[in-house]
């Protein structure tokens, strides 16, 4: 009695686990939103919904159109890479995004992802470029006509 009633403490344990990050197989998943093979270690991006199905993306700009065409998906994670730590996904809310034609991204918009502001201003240093916030880049790929 005591292992069925353990078994359904794990079952029940497992199954209100929290959405977490799913690898990116970098050169073999696809990205949900224009299927292009994810290569780009810098730019790509990853939505998770509160039911942890995640959705994988070659660049932040196909993440932000995922989520203007399927409103529905509700995400509980919003994933980006970091530009100076390839591969290393970081929060897209709490992130500084440097555009900059001389970075560009997979898709075009040329957005990269900063873990903190700082890393975004010697970015900025380096190349010509302008920094945004999360809740900016869907107007600001709007004004460039790369977003409905």
């Amino acid at each position: 009695m005591k292992n069925v009633i353990l078994s359904g403490l794990m079952v029940a344990l497992v199954a209100c686990s929290a959405p977490t990050e799913q690898p990116i197989d970098f050169g073999g998943d696809a990205c949900e939103h224009c299927q292009m093979t994810i290569v780009d270690r810098q730019h790509a991006a990853e939505l998770v919904t509160t039911k942890g199905r995640a959705y994988k993306f070659d660049a932040i700009e196909c993440m932000v159109g995922f989520q203007a065409a399927f409103p529905d998906r509700s995400a509980a994670l919003l994933l980006v890479c970091d530009y100076a730590t390839p591969g290393t996904m970081i929060d897209a809310s709490t992130a500084t995004f440097v555009v900059s034609e001389q970075i560009p991204s997979p898709m075009g918009a040329n957005l990269s992802a900063c873990a903190t502001p700082e890393s975004a201003k010697k970015l900025m240093d380096q190349f010509t470029g302008q920094a945004l916030y999360w809740s900016e880049i869907p107007a600001y790929l709007k004004g460039k006509g790369l977003l409905r």
